[in-house]
């Protein structure tokens, strides 16, 4: 059986978010809050929780997992950032986006395009989010939590806990956070091009 936290979503309870962050060190799952929707995360290095995530999504191997970061500064330990990458990541971090950056050797293999070398990052712009980040002092190895066979993420806590109670170890109740997906962006290349047009706005990336 899970674990059910609600934590304030402006002012995080600051002994729950420790609890949820020594459950992540410990190998657990859990659902968290963002600014675009819930996800499921887990710690960067548990080969053994991604893989339980990839059972909860029916996912392959060739999905992309996303590390959810700090801030801009952490982004740039894991991806290859160059000017004019950054001058977009600052204006559009922290956000509801998720970039596709070049990888550096930080970064799990198992978490990379397996051609390209590429990883999504991305800062959410969410208090829950950014205190469990900020207390694990690494990024989040996270995806959003859409049910197999659904088009749309899970929104309610209550009905998360109901259909997960016993595949993660952990629902945090942020209470309600949006149920659109992150736009994403990729900027591994010269010319930024984005692959789906979510709740961020994409003028930023228009030439």
């Amino acid at each position: 059986m899970s674990q059910f936290f609600q934590i304030h979503p402006d002012n995080p309870q600051a002994r729950l978010v420790r609890q949820a962050v020594d459950i992540i060190r410990s190998g657990g799952v859990v659902v968290y809050p963002t600014d675009s929707a819930y996800a499921l995360g887990c710690h960067i290095g548990d080969k053994s929780a991604l893989d339980r995530i990839r059972r909860i999504r029916k996912l392959d191997d060739r999905h992309n997992f996303t590390l959810v970061c700090r801030d801009l500064s952490e982004i740039a330990t894991y991806a290859r950032v160059d000017n004019t990458a950054y001058r977009l990541l600052r204006h559009c971090t922290p956000g509801p986006y998720t970039f596709i950056l070049r990888a550096t050797s930080e970064v799990p293999k198992r978490l990379m395009h397996p051609k390209r070398k590429t990883v999504g990052l991305r800062v959410p712009d969410n208090h829950i989010a950014a205190a469990l980040l900020e207390d694990l002092g690494e990024p989040l190895m996270s995806v959003t939590l859409i049910m197999p066979g659904d088009e749309l993420p899970l929104i309610d806590p209550y009905d998360i806990r109901a259909t997960l109670e016993r595949d993660v170890d952990l629902v945090i109740d942020g209470g309600y956070c949006g149920m659109e997906a992150t736009t994403v962006v990729d900027l591994a290349d010269e010319t930024p091009l984005v692959l789906r047009a979510g709740k961020g706005d994409i003028t930023p990336f228009e030439n």
